[in-house]
């Protein structure tokens, strides 16, 4: 019996954060009512406060599954590439994550809203946990391949890293043509990476 409640809950949060990505989405945060969630779920009002005391709370979990979701499609990128090497698989993780920025939940979402919705200090938090460590990793085994240099702390470099591509994403999303502005951004931190190169790169 206590497995078949904890399953239904789980279906019930999932369905709940399912209708809410789609709202957002499509209106934004503040263009979405919880009742219209609550509607869109087939749930409850009640549910929905059992699993999110608030509608910033349910953000919160919609933005950390599209990290999660994020993530987890540029490693599996950059792990499909073999033994091509470091800088090879930081160029594939880079075209996976810009690719992604043409979806409109992740756009609209992770990008824009976010940083709203949930403030600057816990999403950047955030942001860190689930992108810079890859960032860091690309770097760290990029140096340690000789294939870049690296005169300054790869911490520092990350966080640069990661910074220029929230830039590159932002830019996407407000295009007028997002894969033509895609591939500009792409060239451009491609042209970043590009003056840490070693010979050996």
């Amino acid at each position: 019996m206590m497995g078949r409640q904890a399953e239904k809950s789980e279906t019930t949060r999932a369905a709940l954060v399912a209708a809410a990505r789609e709202l957002f989405a499509e209106r934004g945060y503040a263009g979405v009512g919880t009742m219209e969630i609550v509607n869109r779920a087939g749930s409850s009002r009640g549910a929905m406060y059992h699993h999110f005391k608030d509608k910033q709370e349910l953000f919160r979990a919609v933005y950390e599954q599209i990290q999660q979701e994020l993530i987890q499609r540029v490693t599996q990128e950059m792990a499909g590439i073999g033994d091509a090497g470091p800088l090879a698989a930081f160029q594939v993780g880079l075209h996976a994550f810009l690719l992604a920025c043409l979806d409109p939940d992740k756009s609209r979402i992770g990008l824009v809203e976010a940083p709203a919705v949930l403030g600057w200090q816990q999403w950047r938090e955030l942001d860190q946990q689930y992108a810079l460590g890859i960032v860091t990793a690309g770097l760290q085994l990029g140096v340690q391949a000789g294939a870049l240099r690296c005169d300054i702390p790869i911490r520092v470099l990350a966080h640069l890293v990661l910074a220029a591509l929230g830039e590159a994403g932002l830019l996407i999303a407000s295009a007028e043509d997002p894969d033509a502005e895609r591939l500009e951004a792409e060239r451009a931190v491609l042209a970043l990476l590009d003056g840490l190169r070693t010979d050996q790169g």
